[in-house]
């Protein structure tokens, strides 16, 4: 017998070794307002399949947890390319990104013909077919090379090549019915447990919605996001002039020697788009009519702002303006009136944690000429400090702002739209794990910060983790719902980015200890970074964006 610990009761019960999760949730009573699709044994995400032959603490959980959300996503996939296999033979599908509240695909048939709304009632129907025929998902654990094989002669060279340089002894794979498939994660038992989905044309391709985790009965709002669109699209493009759409194509690349060209690349890609971005104020702002006065630079958490105005900043002068930098920081109000959270701590991503009126009416006494005395925040002692800095606007001189409000209407809503030039940078990853498993926005973001939080000394990786929800609650609802409003958005992520943070990341989440929640998020990221092949930073310039989390940047910050 083996003793469970389960969390949702807070009590022990004794099972028979080799009982399943799944038989061990029927004998745990407690309220649960949605459908359980995974659960947490000794802090590792498993499947409700997994059989337990120690004694263990468990937490059963929904898909309002992230663990239990990733569970359904990765299920309703497998859903999605067994319809697609059955309705249309010979297809590919290709999970690409998250987009306007839903997940973006691409289905190409075999006769290359679009997809119509048709197509779409045809894969709904044999979708909710699989669903009522409660199909389990099987799992199997083989040598990597039996694997291999097994994707070489299905033609799933996506997953073949990825495989190819895990370095894994043995992999595990899922089969539905006929079609078998490979997921970096785990799956609900069965196709029953995926009552909940949607299909929408988008654009070229195909919108796959999920429930909305904070409210799981009811699908995620759908949000029409064009600029997002065309910043995924000209990703890919690149991604395909240069061969490289998954991590396994990266990873022969990389192995090939073929690194240092990469980062080269991937640098020049960025330079160019800056230069670009540098042209257009310049041109604006010698606009005889409406000539712009101020740049607003947003993004989302380690998204990369800093180091992007640094760069913007020298390419402005370049073209023979004076760029002026300052901070929705140093506007912070004193700590002592900082918005709190329920729980009694401070909500600093919070927009009225920012003396936006006091911030507007400095900003306008710049544009018509005034000097100001700016600011300066102590983030020691949480206080707004006045310490003799003056800031003007001379001939020639352009306003840069910068912070995670900037793009607020609320911070500049007495300021002409005229006047301002948007600029949003956000963290787009655009390789995918394979065809099947993309891989989060977030995670590129959330690793950065993890290792720049420690190098610094601010936080420990179990505390950044901790954190993390409550910043990414905070961006969803202060800073994702103005990106569309952007005249341009820039693409921070880099392409090998993963292979050069892989290092610096895998011994910072070791220390997070096992008997930690935050230990859940720490094993799946170092699983998750295990796929890539490693690449040192020496490499990397010192003007790069991503130094400004590795360390070694030649700009201050």
């Amino acid at each position: 017998m083996v003793q469970v610990y389960c969390k949702n009761t807070r009590s022990s019960k004794k099972f028979a070794e080799g009982t399943s999760l799944a038989q061990m949730l029927q004998e745990f009573e407690f309220e649960q307002p949605y459908p359980i699709v995974s659960a947490k044994v000794n802090n590792v995400s498993q499947g409700l399949k997994f059989r337990v032959y120690q004694n263990k603490d468990i937490e059963f959980l929904d898909i309002r947890d992230s663990s239990g959300a990733r569970v359904y996503f990765r299920s309703v996939c497998f859903l999605l390319f067994k319809a697609a296999n059955d309705v249309f033979p010979g297809s590919e599908l290709y999970m690409e990104h998250p987009i306007a509240g839903g997940f973006f695909c691409h289905l190409r048939k075999a006769d290359k013909s679009d997809v119509t709304c048709d197509d779409l009632k045809l894969l709904e129907s044999r979708m909710k077919e699989l669903v009522e025929a409660d199909m389990p998902f099987h799992r199997f654990d083989v040598q990597t090379d039996r694997a291999i094989k097994e994707f070489r002669k299905s033609g799933y060279l996506d997953k073949v090549r990825l495989l190819e340089t895990s370095g894994e002894a043995y992999t595990d794979y899922y089969t539905l019915d006929d079609t078998a498939d490979y997921y970096y994660g785990k799956l609900v038992p069965s196709t029953g447990y995926l009552k909940l989905w949607g299909l929408r044309p988008y654009y070229d391709g195909i919108l796959l919605m999920l429930p909305d985790i904070q409210c799981p009965d009811r699908l995620e709002e759908f949000r029409d996001q064009p600029r997002t669109y065309e910043m995924f699209k000209e990703n890919l493009r690149w991604n395909i002039i240069m061969g490289l759409s998954t991590v396994g194509d990266v990873n022969h690349a990389i192995i090939e020697g073929q690194a240092s060209e990469l980062i080269q690349i991937a640098e020049a890609l960025q330079e160019k788009k800056i230069v670009q971005i540098a042209e257009d104020i310049d041109r604006r702002y010698h606009d005889e009519e409406n000539p712009t006065k101020i740049v607003l630079i947003t993004g989302p958490s380690s998204s990369g702002k800093t180091t992007f105005c640094k760069r913007l900043s020298l390419q402005l002068k370049a073209c023979g303006l004076k760029p002026m930098s300052m901070s929705t920081d140093d506007y912070f109000v004193n700590r002592v009136d900082t918005p709190k959270f329920p729980d009694g701590s401070y909500d600093f991503d919070n927009f009225d944690t920012v003396d936006h009126a006091l911030m507007e009416e400095d900003i306008m006494k710049l544009i018509d000429g005034e000097e100001i005395d700016a600011p300066e925040y102590n983030f020691v002692t949480g206080m707004r400090e006045y310490n003799g800095k003056k800031l003007q606007l001379g001939p020639g001189c352009i306003l840069l702002i910068e912070g995670i409000h900037a793009l607020n209407p609320a911070l500049t809503d007495r300021i002409p739209d005229e006047s301002k030039y948007r600029i949003f940078i956000n963290t787009l990853t655009g390789i995918q794990l394979d065809n099947h498993n993309c891989i989060p926005t977030s995670d590129n973001r959330l690793l950065r910060r993890i290792v720049r939080d420690y190098n610094k000394g601010a936080f420990t990786a179990r505390q950044t983790i901790s954190q993390w929800p409550n910043v990414c609650k905070s961006e969803y609802q202060w800073i994702y719902p103005f990106q569309e409003m952007a005249d341009v958005m820039f693409n921070s992520a880099y392409l090998i980015e993963f292979a050069v943070l892989k290092n610096h990341a895998e011994p910072i989440l070791r220390t997070v200890p096992q008997n930690s929640p935050e230990y859940a998020e720490a094993h799946r990221l170092l699983k998750f970074i295990h796929y890539f092949t490693p690449v040192p930073d020496k490499e990397i310039p010192a003007t790069s964006l991503i130094r400004e989390f590795l360390g070694g940047s030649s700009f201050s910050f």
